[in-house]
C-alpha cells in the first residue's frame, strides 16, 4: 500500500462522502458527534442530517480533516482543530479541563474495515500533529477508547473511532487527567 495523506478542502467532499458511505461512517456519525450543540440529541442528529451538516461545513472551510488514500481510494480520516470547534467535549464530565480554550483537538478516526491495524491512524496522526505546530498550537489532545477489560488491547474497529492509547502513546502523547474515568485525554505538547 502506498499511503498518500491530503488535507481536506471542498474539492475532497465527494472523496469524504465516498470514505464514510451510504452509512455515513460510524453508525450515521458523519464525524459530527462531537459538535453536537448543547440539547441535540443522537437520534436527531445522525444520518442525512449529520452528512447535511458536514458537508455544509466541508464546503465553506469551517472543518478541518486529513483524508488517507491508498492510490485513488480513499480509505481513512481523521479531523483536528480548536477543541473549542467540538462543544461536547467540555459537556462530557469526564473530558473537560480548564483550558480548553488554548487546546487542539484530534477527536475522531474512521479508517475503512480492510485498511484497519495497518498504520493508517498512526500515518493520519503523524500528519496533523506537524500541522497544528507550524500554526504556532502548544497543545494536542486525544481521546483513546478505554480497553474494557484490564490487558485487553484488540478494542474492535467500531469502537475504536477516537484512537486507541497505544496509538498516542507511540507518538508522545501523555495521559492528562485520571485514568479510572469512563473516557481518557491524553495530550502532546506541540511547541
Amino acid at each position: 500500500m502506498k499511503l498518500l495523506i491530503k488535507e481536506l478542502n471542498p474539492n475532497l467532499w465527494g472523496d469524504l462522502e465516498r470514505l464514510f458511505g451510504e452509512k455515513g461512517g460510524w453508525g450515521g456519525c458523519w464525524c459530527m458527534y462531537w459538535r453536537f450543540e448543547q440539547g441535540e440529541k443522537w437520534a436527531h442528529v445522525k444520518g442525512p442530517e449529520a452528512k447535511s451538516r458536514l458537508k455544509k461545513m466541508v464546503l465553506n472551510g469551517s472543518v478541518r480533516g486529513l483524508i488517507a488514500y491508498d492510490g485513488d481510494e480513499p480509505i481513512g480520516w481523521c479531523t483536528f482543530g480548536k477543541r473549542t470547534d467540538f462543544p461536547r467535549l467540555n459537556r462530557a464530565r469526564t473530558l473537560k479541563c480548564d483550558d480548553s480554550e488554548t487546546v487542539c483537538s484530534i477527536s475522531c478516526f474512521y479508517i475503512k474495515n480492510r485498511y484497519r491495524k495497518k498504520g493508517v491512524s498512526t500515518e493520519l496522526l503523524k500528519t496533523a500533529t506537524p500541522i497544528l505546530a507550524s500554526e504556532g498550537e502548544s497543545v494536542l489532545e486525544g481521546y483513546p477508547v478505554k480497553p474494557t477489560k484490564p490487558g485487553n488491547k484488540n478494542i474492535p474497529g467500531a469502537f475504536a473511532w477516537t484512537g486507541t492509547i497505544p496509538l498516542f502513546e507511540k507518538q508522545g502523547f501523555t495521559l492528562a487527567g485520571s485514568s479510572s474515568t469512563a473516557k481518557l485525554r491524553y495530550r502532546k505538547p506541540l511547541n
